[in-house]
């Protein structure tokens, strides 16, 4: 049987059969997003099968990220399925052009990781890595946990994933059911953007300032009905926010009435960042701290550690044993050599860092450019014609990321990322960006 939608036909006699049509138009482009499905029991009649059938059908598609469902306004494709990630929002560099959109680290900043690894291979034949071994290395966890103490991280146990991402997954899954309401900041982390939906799970965003995340919009995210709040402490991508003691305080006390609500800090940037850390860790009963080695040490070095609640971190301790097991402790034992040894001077880094980003807002501001990045390696300007500014910049040299791979609803912007560039870069970036747009106004991006 099949039903008509626009000029796309749904076929389909079981749930399987429906969703695996309906998701292949999607990815073929035969279903647009923001395109309506039809409601459930008319669906049923035109394909003479239960409304149950069609029901099953959608649920699945629901927990794909394929579509989303909003009660009486029915069920549509979702605006970015999660087979369209916003990576692939990206554009092509031609020779000559500098590339600052990648949002990589100065690889001269670093360190060396002949060494660590060496020491890894030693340790392995002296102590190799088998079954049934604890999934964290103890010189690992004590070093964490110690690192966690010194910035103020409430107590916990301390587990281990291949990166930010990875670990934030397995914390959401840990707690949230498809159809459940997660308060993302917007514009905020891409690939997070995208996870949401991958999940079944349904962004709520949430605009941010220079301070974090909007207390205004965090207070109408939890009156809704979130069931979790994921934060970036500081070095926000791609605004370069950091959560300041005041809004953290008061984002504290809104949570203290929605104890339940699960909290997720992403500290990406620990090591090259001299932002004294904010975050909202113990506010509620479920919370974790994420946080990568990816940004200090090297995008290879795929480990994240995290801390958080007993539930929580048990939780997604016992459901990575059933699946990866464990992080590479070849890896860990480098990182725990790289943090003996002193291989990352973390001052000099933000440093480094910092003088870069102040120089290019200095530099903006001076030709009348609004732009932000209080901390971290990026700058983000908004910009009112997005397409119009990154095809400019473009043509002048200069490729810089377009705002829509970190948006929901919020402005358009271009994300400039300061890891690049050399003190002779700074003015003829600001002069061709001054040249491409015209200034907007400052405050948030939302």
């Amino acid at each position: 049987m099949l039903f008509v939608l626009g000029e796309y036909r749904i076929t389909g006699r079981g749930a399987s059969a429906i969703a695996a049509d309906i998701e292949g138009a999607v990815g073929a482009g035969a279903l647009r997003p923001g395109e309506t499905l039809p409601p459930l029991r008319e669906l049923a009649r035109e394909l003479d099968v239960n409304p149950n059938t069609v029901a099953a059908a959608y649920r699945l598609l629901r927990d794909r990220g394929v579509i989303e469902t909003a009660g009486r306004r029915g069920s549509r494709v979702r605006a970015r399925p999660a087979t369209a990630p916003r990576d692939s929002i990206r554009i092509d560099v031609p020779p000559g052009v500098r590339d600052i959109s990648t949002g990589n680290p100065d690889v001269a900043l670093l360190p060396p990781l002949a060494e660590a690894l060496a020491a890894a291979a030693a340790h392995h034949a002296r102590s190799p890595a088998l079954y049934g071994g604890p999934p964290v290395d103890a010189d690992l966890a004590r070093l964490a946990r110690a690192a966690f103490d010194a910035d103020g991280v409430p107590a916990g146990p301390v587990g281990l994933a291949s990166g930010s991402l990875d670990a934030m997954e397995r914390v959401l899954a840990a707690h949230l059911r498809p159809g459940d309401a997660v308060a993302v900041e917007d514009p905020g982390w891409g690939s997070l953007l995208d996870l949401v939906p991958a999940l079944g799970l349904r962004a709520v965003p949430v605009g941010v300032d220079d301070e974090g995340p909007l207390a205004a919009d965090v207070a109408r995210a939890l009156a809704a009905g979130a069931r979790a709040l994921v934060v970036t402490d500081r070095g926000q991508n791609p605004t370069g926010a950091a959560l300041s003691a005041d809004r953290a305080a008061r984002l504290r006390d809104l949570l203290a009435a929605h104890r339940q609500v699960l909290v997720v800090d992403d500290d990406h940037v620990h090591g090259l960042t001299a932002e004294p850390l904010h975050c909202l860790s113990g506010a509620t009963e479920h919370w974790a701290l994420v946080r990568s080695t990816a940004k200090a040490y090297g995008p290879d070095l795929r480990l994240a550690l995290y801390t958080g609640d007993a539930v929580t971190v048990d939780r997604v301790r016992g459901r990575h044993r059933l699946g990866a097991g464990w992080v590479s402790h070849l890896l860990q034992r480098a990182v725990v050599h790289l943090w003996q040894s002193g291989a990352l001077d973390p001052d000099a880094t933000a440093r480094s860092y910092d003088a870069r980003r102040e120089a290019l807002l200095a530099a903006l501001a001076d030709r009348g450019v609004a732009a932000h990045g209080r901390s971290g390696m990026n700058v983000w300007v908004p910009v009112s014609d997005e397409t119009g500014a990154v095809a400019g910049l473009l043509q002048r040299g200069w490729a810089v990321a377009p705002g829509a791979r970190f948006r929901a609803r919020s402005r358009p912007g271009v994300r400039l990322t300061v890891s690049p560039l050399g003190p002779q870069d700074v003015t003829p970036l600001a002069d061709a960006v001054a040249e491409v747009l015209r200034p907007t106004g400052a405050g948030r991006y939302a």
